[in-house]
């Protein structure tokens, strides 16, 4: 697993109070630029869940900061004490400045910078998978964000991003996640990797397709399951869809063409998540 942008050693707390101080800048930058995120391994949360959420999944945090609501907040309070014993630097900003890092109206009162963590193919332990869904060129933020949501309901082990997808860092995907992004695994992989992958799985690996022959709610699913998910216009690539086995495809009585791609996948999945799956 990788990790990077690591948080100084010493934790400190500082006062913002100029929207051209350099980390109002930083974090505005990542917030609106895909390749900031990406130079610095770096990826803002928006919100007190999430900070909770991620400083008890362990990930690092470089930057907390908080509006005047949080300085009264006990909740609030605590998370930074562990932000800064872990090394992070609190920052003590007003609304307006939680504004222009977040480049929204209405900022949430607590704001964190996280280092990003993903998997390569090579560390997902097969042999204890239960269900992992691949995304092959999934585009839409809010779709990869519903689709963790739902991996983490559902007990799935993790995420596979095929080729040219959208961030899972971005502020939308992350947002779209409700705090799961901190406790569901993400891998990356290039298409030719992941269909070596595939071909060498242990379990079923079940692709979803307009074409498909089967019906979603036949197969006996047997974990581990590799359930692959084509892009939102195109479907799976045919080389894809040919390492599946079986194509599925969940029926549909109306007028629609489709399912939307995070629908679909909670569909399959909790399908094949079903004997695991009581209240």
């Amino acid at each position: 697993m990788s990790q990077t942008g690591g948080s100084p050693r010493a934790g400190t707390v500082k006062q913002i109070t100029s929207h051209a101080n350099p980390v109002v800048k930083e974090i505005k930058g990542l917030v609106a630029q895909r390749k900031h995120r990406t130079q610095s391994g770096l990826f803002v949360a928006e919100g007190l869940k999430l900070a909770t959420d991620a400083l008890d999944a362990g990930w690092t945090v470089r930057y907390l900061a908080l509006g005047p609501d949080a300085r009264d907040n006990p909740k609030a309070q605590q998370a930074a004490a562990v932000a800064k014993a872990r090394g992070a630097v609190v920052l003590e900003v007003s609304t307006a400045i939680l504004s222009a890092m977040t480049r929204k109206d209405n900022p949430q009162t607590v704001v964190g910078v996280y280092a990003q963590k993903t998997l390569a193919l090579s560390d997902i332990g097969t042999a204890d998978a239960t269900v992992w869904v691949a995304l092959d060129r999934v585009r839409d933020p809010g779709n990869l964000g519903t689709i963790i949501r739902t991996v983490d309901a559902a007990g799935a082990g993790g995420v596979i991003l095929v080729g040219d997808c959208t961030d899972p860092f971005a502020v939308e995907t992350v947002r779209a996640t409700m705090g799961s992004l901190f406790h569901v695994p993400i891998a990356k992989a290039n298409p030719e990797a992941f269909l070596d992958f595939a071909r060498n799985w242990p379990g079923m690996v079940v692709g979803t397709h307009l074409e498909g022959a089967v019906d979603y709610r036949t197969p006996d699913y047997r974990e581990p399951v590799l359930l692959v998910m084509g892009n939102e216009q195109q479907g799976l690539g045919a080389e894809t869809a040919a390492a599946c086995e079986p194509l599925i495809r969940i029926p549909q009585a109306g007028q629609a063409d489709s399912l939307n791609l995070a629908v679909a996948t909670g569909v399959a999945l909790y399908e094949i998540r079903r004997p695991h799956l009581t209240l």
